[in-house]
């Protein structure tokens, strides 16, 4: 009997020169493989896919019964690491916005059914790269008790978890650290307005700056001044009044045991009941200036004499990545107490040492490298060593970074720099585009 020959094994994949060299029985085999292949693949689909009909059964079972929720008007404490997002507020062109990730968290928990629906303030809209500490927003959240029952300290302790719930749907460095309710007496209390002290901190190194000049020219801004030249003016928004008052600027060691290495971190602590546009950093810029010996403390009197010096003038602000929002206080936390939930503030505490441990590691990593770098010597040894020196401090300028813009080889002191547009020249412009309408 004739042996018949070997089945040709079929590649899955295989070109249309290899399919012409089966025979009549692989070709038949091949193809009821793919017909079993393509039925299983329909039924998986038809099992993942329900139909239109069954489709929107579903979504009418998931639908949440907003208008039978009871609510409460709360005000929540919100932290945020802002290196990574564009800013608070929602934008159009990026979903990379705190308030973006909020509402979604929001939304996602039932705890809104919209956010044009839910009374929502934000006490400080910080800009892109800036962090917060301590931001504040009022809103109004579903809650498990009925109105006549919320102020009860029993159903204050046992309400939804808001702080838990909402930071296990939130990114890792968007967190809700508390929440207080407000008495219902308030029912038009505003995070926004009604904030009656903001504390920024701007984080930089020492460096060798001259920080008795650099606090000497704080204390000139301490009260009510017009701080346009400090400032980037946004006339364009309708912002035509520039006076602000300054509570308190101080600078202060983070660590009073380690304040006098050029690694040595200090915070520039500015304490105010509002701020205007880019206000902290354009004062921070100058103040780095005045930490270089390049400006005299009595500059920042000049900068705020708006009347004698009509247009700012130009100079760079300091960088967005050290600006901290680290408090909002309110006159009620004097009789309400904000409720913090031990297992959220527990995690919380727990993430943020390990996002410092990272840190913390990496700059250790580079310090070292720093150290060995600073042991080889930048000029022959026949050269002299003052000059040597020289140049060493040079580069241990760790403060340098924090000022934008390009550094230029000669220096130009601020009040002989060419000006800004001034108040009343922004004005004119805006007007003659009619974006803005002044009385």
């Amino acid at each position: 009997m004739e042996k018949l020959p070997p089945k040709q094994k079929i590649n899955r994949n295989a070109t249309r020169e290899e399919l012409l060299k089966l025979d009549k029985n692989d070709l038949v085999e091949k193809i009821i493989q793919l017909q079993a292949h393509n039925t299983q693949l329909k039924n998986i689909i038809n099992k993942t896919t329900p139909c239109d009909g069954q489709k929107q059964k579903k979504v009418d079972q998931r639908e949440f019964m907003f208008e039978k929720c009871h609510y409460r008007h709360v005000l929540l404490r919100v932290s945020y690491l802002g290196w990574e997002y564009q800013g608070l507020a929602v934008q159009e062109n990026t979903t990379q916005t705190v308030e973006y990730h909020l509402f979604e968290a929001l939304k996602r928990a039932c705890l809104i059914q919209s956010r044009e629906t839910s009374n929502y303030h934000r006490c400080g809209r910080t800009d892109k790269g800036v962090s917060s500490f301590g931001q504040v927003i009022s809103i109004c959240l579903r809650s498990k008790h009925s109105p006549e029952e919320q102020n009860k300290p029993s159903c204050i302790r046992n309400e939804i978890p808001y702080s838990k719930l909402l930071n296990r749907l939130l990114p890792k460095h968007i967190k809700v650290i508390a929440w207080m309710p407000i008495p219902q007496d308030r029912p038009d209390y505003s995070a926004r307005f009604d904030c009656k002290k903001r504390s920024y901190k701007y984080y930089f190194p020492h460096s060798g700056l001259n920080l008795p000049a650099m606090l000497e020219a704080c204390r000139h801004m301490i009260g009510s001044h017009d701080f346009r030249h400090l400032c980037k003016m946004d006339v364009g928004n309708g912002v035509l009044e520039f006076i602000r008052r300054i509570m308190n600027v101080d600078i202060v060691p983070v660590d009073v045991n380690d304040v006098d290495k050029p690694t040595s971190m200090y915070y520039l602590l500015i304490e105010g009941n509002a701020f205007l546009w880019h206000q902290i950093r354009c004062i921070m810029g100058v103040l780095l200036l005045i930490g270089e010996e390049k400006e005299r403390p009595d500059v920042v009197l000049e900068l705020l004499d708006v009347e004698k010096n009509r247009g700012k003038p130009q100079y760079s602000m300091a960088s967005d990545l050290p600006l901290n929002l680290f408090k909002c206080a309110y006159e009620i936390e004097d009789t309400n107490r904000w409720v913090y939930e031990r297992e959220a503030l527990i995690t919380l505490i727990s993430d943020l040492r390990t996002e410092w441990t990272m840190h913390a590691v990496k700059t250790t990593m580079i310090q070292d490298y720093i150290r060995e770098l600073e042991k080889v010597p930048l000029a022959s040894e026949m050269e002299d060593r003052a000059h040597d020196e020289c140049e060493r401090d040079e580069i241990v300028s760790y403060a340098a970074c924090l000022l934008q813009g390009v550094k230029p080889k000669n220096y130009t002191p601020l009040m002989k720099r060419p000006t800004c547009s001034t108040l009343h020249e922004k004005i004119a412009h805006y007007k003659k585009r009619r974006k803005i309408i002044t009385s």
